[in-house]
């Protein structure tokens, strides 16, 4: 009988172990599917938002944040990136993690940035807003037209 109640014992011991392991692998899968995660951003639509410590780090001192948009092949988009507390810098990243288009500062001397860019490919594309340099957080207003041809 006693060993019946070891045996019993060990056997809930295990079933717990293997519980808890299993809720640790999958707490871990949950966050490591939150790791990354841009942010939806539609054509025509104009978010404001603030690039933090908290996003993206660029590995230059710097920091990043991420939209994801769906563009179609022979799409062409201006994305317009304006901010007065940093010098802006917006690029458009292909699904194979290329880039496809990228600009520092706008046509008029500012430090915005304006991008105009035509889709070759249709897809999911990254809009990454990121500061020049080491250094620049804050406010910034993000906007991304489809240009239509003039008839």
């Amino acid at each position: 009988m006693r060993r019946l109640f070891i045996h019993s014992k060990l056997l809930i011991l295990f079933f717990c172990t293997a519980f808890l392991s299993l809720c640790t692998t999958i707490s871990s899968t949950a966050k490591a599917q939150k790791l990354y995660n841009p942010i939806p951003l539609t054509l025509g639509s104009e978010i404001s938002d603030i690039l933090s410590e908290k996003d993206i780090p660029t590995g230059q001192g710097g920091f990043a944040r991420d939209y994801i948009i769906t563009l179609t092949a022979g799409d062409q988009v201006a994305i317009d990136l304006t901010s007065t507390s940093f010098d802006a810098i917006v690029s458009l990243i292909s699904e194979d993690g290329s880039t496809v288009a990228e600009n520092d500062d706008g046509p008029d001397g500012n430090t915005n940035s304006l991008l105009f860019s035509r889709v070759t490919k249709t897809g999911n594309y990254i809009v990454r807003v990121r500061a020049f340099g080491e250094t620049g957080v804050g406010p910034f207003t993000l906007k991304v037209t489809r240009l239509r041809p003039v008839p």
